[in-house]
C-alpha cells in the first residue's frame, strides 16, 4: 500500500492552509496544521483508524483508498466537516476536516472524530453517493445510533455510557417538539434488531430501491439519489430493514399525524413493493 502524500493542500471554505502529515497506519493517515500539540498525534491516530477500520468492517467499503484521512486544527476551524471518495471538496478522500480548542484526549474529541467519518458513511453507502434521510435525521440524530454502537464495538465502554446517558436525555424540535430520537427510535432498533446491522440493511435498501441517476464530478461516473425521503419512507425502509411493520413504534416517537406520515407511509408501501416486512 503506498504511503499518503505528506501534505495537504486545503481549499475549501475559509480553509487555505497547508496541513503535514504527521502519523498513518493502514487505516487512517492524520495531518496536523502546525499549531496542533504533536504530542497528541500517537491516540488520534490509534482512536481514528480503530474508528474507520471498525465503520469499514460494518457497513463499508468506501472505495479503493482503505485510509480515512483525518484533519486538525487546534485553536481555528472549529466544529468539523467530511468529505468523500465522491466528492471533490476533499479531493475525493474519505476524510475529515476538525478543529478545537486542546486535542488532549477527552470523549468530546472521540465524539467529534467519529461523527464526522459517521457522515462518510451515510453519504457514500453502497458506492452510492448522497443521504436521502439526512433530511430527516439531520446532522446528529443517525451520528447518536453510529457513535454509541461504535463505542460498544470497540469496547469502549465509559465512552459508550456517557453518550448513551447523553443521547437517552436528548430532546429535538423536529419532526415534532420533545422528540426522544435515541430513546424511542434508534436505541430501540440497535437493541431489538440486530445493532448495527439493522442500518447496514437499511442502507443496502436505500441502494437497491430508491430513485438515482448517474451522475460525475470527477471522479468517474457514479450513482447518486435523485431525492431526499419523506417521514412516511423513512418509516418503510427501516421497517424493510427491521423486517417489522415499524409505524407503531414511529408513532410512539414521531407522534400520530406529525407531518402527514403515516399517509406517505401507506403510499411508500405502494411505490416500493419490494420492501416487505
Amino acid at each position: 500500500m503506498p504511503a499518503p502524500p505528506d501534505t495537504i493542500q486545503e481549499h475549501w471554505f475559509e480553509h487555505n492552509l497547508l496541513v503535514r502529515l504527521v502519523r498513518f497506519n493502514g487505516d487512517a493517515a492524520i495531518y496536523f496544521d502546525d499549531d496542533v500539540d504533536r504530542a497528541q498525534a500517537d491516540w488520534i491516530l490509534d482512536f481514528t483508524g480503530r474508528t474507520w477500520r471498525y465503520y469499514k468492517q460494518t457497513y463499508g467499503p468506501f472505495g479503493t483508498d482503505p485510509r480515512g484521512y483525518s484533519i486538525h486544527h487546534q485553536g481555528r476551524f472549529f466544529g468539523g466537516h467530511p468529505g468523500d471518495y465522491f466528492s471533490p471538496l476533499h479531493d475525493f478522500l474519505n476524510s475529515s476536516d476538525i478543529g478545537v480548542n486542546s486535542w488532549v484526549e477527552s470523549g468530546g474529541n472521540h465524539d467529534l472524530i467519529s461523527h464526522e467519518f459517521m457522515h462518510v458513511v451515510e453519504s457514500s453507502n453502497n458506492n452510492v453517493h448522497g443521504s436521502p434521510a439526512f433530511g430527516i435525521w439531520g446532522d446528529s440524530k443517525w451520528a447518536e445510533f453510529a457513535q454509541y454502537d461504535l463505542y460498544i464495538g470497540l469496547g469502549m465502554q465509559q465512552d459508550a455510557d456517557r453518550v448513551f446517558n447523553l443521547f437517552m436525555n436528548a430532546r429535538d424540535n423536529f419532526p415534532r417538539p420533545n422528540t426522544a430520537w435515541f430513546r424511542d427510535w434508534f436505541f430501540p432498533l440497535w437493541r431489538d434488531h440486530g445493532h448495527a446491522q439493522v442500518m447496514v440493511r437499511f442502507f443496502g435498501l436505500l441502494a437497491q430501491h430508491f430513485p438515482k441517476e448517474t451522475q460525475n464530478h470527477g471522479n468517474g461516473p457514479h450513482q447518486h439519489y435523485t431525492r431526499g425521503m419523506n417521514m412516511g419512507e423513512f418509516v418503510h425502509f427501516m421497517s424493510g430493514a427491521a423486517g417489522t411493520n415499524l409505524s407503531s413504534m414511529a408513532t410512539t416517537a414521531f407522534g400520530a399525524g406529525t407531518g402527514n406520515w403515516e399517509t406517505q407511509f401507506q403510499q411508500a408501501r405502494i411505490n416500493f413493493p419490494a420492501i416487505t416486512y
